[in-house]
């Protein structure tokens, strides 16, 4: 019998954040030894609890759960889900605009089935986060990126953005505040994102679930309420603000001109309805999170856990001999560089490999994020703090053995 092969559509589909070295790694741990991860933002996975409000409302709604729900989902949670988007200015908004998905990967995905002819392009940052790629890829079109770097702060150039449109241009995606850089844009910035977008007719999509896990007095300006009457979707969910990733709740929020929308808006209610519908019983979280308290400023705050990992973070590359470092304003994670002053031949793939194996610290390569000739790597905040210390040590001796062995190169050349 001869082999499956699988889709060519997966060709040019990468996830590295779960990849090859996080297999390598499991083979480490296999054979007794201790890794210290740092690839995924996954809170639960690191000590972080879910508020027990959100657990008691799960609880109590239990026989309320068995049945299918409404396609688009529960009508409690997308009218708080509404509520909250007008709250934030968003234009338009309205409990049939609202959908509720299997996490924001699922509604990723449907937006972009939703909208794409094969060919069509979409616009990406440059490092992005690599879903939006994939699913850009598998559902027929093309990613165009657009650079963020580090010496503009991570943030985008609009000219360059615009420079980038062709007429198979359809949508512009943004993540902020971002992953895997931190980067939280300025309104400013979004206006004029915004006003590119409206003269182009493009869809804004925003990813904004890291709305709130911000730091140091960084701010969050929802890009739907800069956007007025120009179409945006607007993603949130569960995951990371209210550390439920394995409730596996995320939502869209259609707004801007209805007109404009009308079709779009059915064509998700369509795919939505061909999979019946989200996890019912993990809905009933959205209103009591949504309306509640909330909870993830102690954590963010000066003296919190992830106010102090960040700390960590930015104090240990400034300590190095190797490393830079945007400080990043919000999100979970770090995008550190290694310096090319100090190592001139520098393969992020190969240093991630090395830190794992020799130091036993899982990370992901820059170019895991669509980065060409990366020399990032991308850190999550979410260990300990005293944990994160300890692998700036750990990275610290292999960036110094890489750099030594560089430099013994052209004696052993000439010998």
């Amino acid at each position: 019998m001869s082999s499956i092969k699988p889709s060519a559509h997966l060709a040019d589909v990468r996830y590295e954040i779960r990849g090859a070295l996080t297999r390598r790694s499991r083979e480490l741990e296999a054979a007794g030894l201790d890794i210290i991860k740092l690839n995924i933002g996954n809170p639960g996975r690191y000590g972080f609890e879910t508020p027990a409000h959100l657990r008691q409302a799960i609880a109590a709604h239990l026989a309320d759960s068995e049945a299918y729900g409404h396609e688009q989902g529960l009508e409690a949670a997308r009218e708080t889900i509404a509520a909250q988007q007008r709250a934030r200015g968003a234009t338009g908004v309205a409990v049939e605009r609202i959908f509720v998905g299997n996490g924001v990967s699922e509604l990723i995905d449907l937006a972009l089935r939703a909208l794409l002819q094969p060919g069509d392009e979409v616009l990406l940052p440059s490092p992005d986060y690599p879903l939006w790629s994939a699913a850009t890829i598998l559902n027929g079109g093309r990613p165009r990126y657009y650079r963020c770097l580090a010496a503009n702060g991570h943030l985008p150039d609009p000219d360059e953005i615009e420079a980038l449109i062709t007429p198979r241009t359809r949508a512009l995606v943004l993540i902020n505040p971002n992953n895997p850089t931190g980067a939280v844009y300025p309104r400013a910035l979004l206006e004029r994102l915004v006003a590119i977008a409206a003269r182009h007719r493009l869809l804004l999509l925003s990813d904004e679930i890291y709305d709130e896990i911000l730091y140091d007095g960084a701010m969050f300006q929802p890009l739907a309420e800069v956007a007025g009457e120009v179409p945006c979707l607007s993603f949130g969910g569960l995951s990371k603000v209210y550390r439920a990733c394995g409730y596996r709740v995320g939502w869209m929020s259609l707004s801007g001109a209805p007109a404009c929308t009308a079709e779009y808006r059915d064509a998700l209610q369509l795919l939505a309805a061909l999979r019946l519908c989200a996890n019912v019983t993990a809905q009933w979280a959205v209103e009591p999170a949504l309306a509640g308290a909330p909870t993830i400023q102690a954590l963010t705050a000066p003296g919190g856990r992830l106010h102090e990992a960040r700390r960590a973070i930015v104090e240990g590359v400034a300590a190095s001999d190797y490393l830079d470092l945007v400080a990043p304003g919000g999100a979970l994670y770090a995008f550190p560089s290694v310096r090319a002053d100090r190592i001139a031949a520098f393969d992020d793939n190969d240093f991630a490999l090395r830190l794992l194996e020799e130091e036993h610290v899982l990370a992901v390569p820059g170019s895991s994020f669509n980065v060409p000739q990366s020399r990032h790597l991308r850190l999550t905040l979410l260990p300990p703090p005293t944990q994160l210390r300890e692998v700036f040590v750990r990275m610290e001796r292999v960036l110094a053995r890489m750099a030594a062995e560089q430099a013994a190169q052209p004696v052993a050349a000439m010998a």
